[in-house]
């Protein structure tokens, strides 16, 4: 399974190598824009959109609203392990 983390562009650092800067969850990393990036589209008409993140590259364009929803889920699903590691530790 593949997880795409939702991250904003904030910045482009290596236009001739697609490379930008995208904050994911107030962490701001270096990704590969290569496979969003179009031709006939300026780099920096990127910065200020939602990317999903895997392994260093933006995979897909999202809009703001996919982008928050998939970012809630995913605290929800941080929020839940943590009470199942409670709940095991609680157990033993």
């Amino acid at each position: 399974m593949c997880l795409g983390i939702p991250g904003k562009i904030v910045s482009i650092e290596d236009a001739d190598n697609l490379v930008g800067i995208v904050d994911v969850g107030g962490v701001k990393r270096a990704v590969n824009l290569s496979c969003i990036a179009q031709e006939q589209t300026p780099l920096d008409s990127y910065i200020g959109g939602w990317v999903l993140v895997h392994v260093g590259f933006a995979m897909s364009l999202i809009d703001e609203n996919e982008a928050q929803a998939t970012l809630a889920v995913l605290k929800e699903l941080g929020e839940m392990q943590e009470e199942l590691q409670a709940m095991q530790t609680g157990a033993q």
